[in-house]
């Protein structure tokens, strides 16, 4: 049985902040796959990417498979979670994948590129990003969820795939 709710989409997409108000409307535990990541290995984001992407890909994976472990969360996963499909494996195996999907135009309104460590090269890798991710977001997803709307309307979506699968 679908026991948790996993958010996937592109950085700036709103999967934390979507996260974690679902979370407090639902009283269910909120888990940052990053910030867990952070606190796991006692290293910031841009201090693992130091070693390299894959590097932190493969910390990324030993997190995915600590998170399948638990139940009844709500998780935000990190954009290029996506690009290892073992950990969509995890991920999916006791989770319904919801991709949020914002349109690219809006995140680039919205996001501090120097803030992300893939973007730190403008937003223009943003594009890049989109580009290579965007198909397999809808690959991996159970649901998806466009966020164009006020946050309110989007949350009401995320507890309405709640109740459908029978998390509430």
């Amino acid at each position: 049985m679908k026991n948790k709710l996993v958010i996937i989409g592109m950085p700036g997409s709103g999967k934390t902040t979507i996260g974690k108000l679902v979370a407090e409307k639902t009283g269910k535990p909120f888990i940052d796959l990053d910030e867990f990541i952070v606190e796991w290995t006692e290293k910031t984001i841009p201090q693992l990417f130091e070693k390299g992407e894959h590097h932190f890909r493969e910390i990324e994976t030993m997190a995915c498979m600590e998170i399948a472990k638990r139940k009844g969360l709500i998780v935000s996963t990190g954009g290029g979670v996506i690009k290892k499909p073992i950990n969509m494996e995890w991920l999916s195996d006791s989770g319904v994948i919801v991709f949020l999907d914002r349109p690219v135009d809006l995140i680039m309104a919205d996001i501090i590129v120097q803030s992300r460590p893939l973007l730190k090269d403008g937003k223009e890798k943003l594009l890049t990003l989109y580009e290579e991710r965007y198909e397999l977001y809808k690959k991996y997803a159970d649901e998806i969820i466009v966020n164009d709307r006020i946050i309110e309307e989007v949350c009401s979506d995320f507890i309405a795939i709640m109740n459908k699968y029978v998390m509430l």
